[in-house]
């Protein structure tokens, strides 16, 4: 096994696909923070925007939809990285072991 291991973490594939799965990982991350920090920098400095009704005798002001807009949109941000994880990455990692146990 530690053969496998060795012959593995050798394989120039391996690290290009680390380096790869790992800079799409931090975009995602970058993404979603910003999403969420943006959204607690508004509820900070412009309370009055957040504040204001969606409509003439509407109880809803328009910071509710836009906090749910930031918790679908994380949601979706996470889809995409499992959709890419569940197919990409993990075919090229299947790839990579196969080539060692050769």
């Amino acid at each position: 096994m530690q053969n496998v291991l060795d012959r593995v973490t050798a394989n120039p594939k391996f690290h290009e696909f680390i380096a790869m799965r790992s800079r799409y990982s931090i975009i995602m991350a970058i993404v979603s923070a910003a999403a969420y920090y943006g959204f607690i920098l508004l509820v900070a400095y412009n309370k009055e925007f957040l504040a204001t009704k969606m409509g003439a005798g509407m109880t809803t002001s328009i910071g509710v939809p836009i906090g749910v807009g930031v918790i679908l949109f994380t949601i979706v941000l996470t889809w995409i990285y499992v959709r890419r994880a569940n197919s990409e990455f993990d075919a090229t990692n299947e790839a990579i072991i196969r080539e060692a146990q050769k």
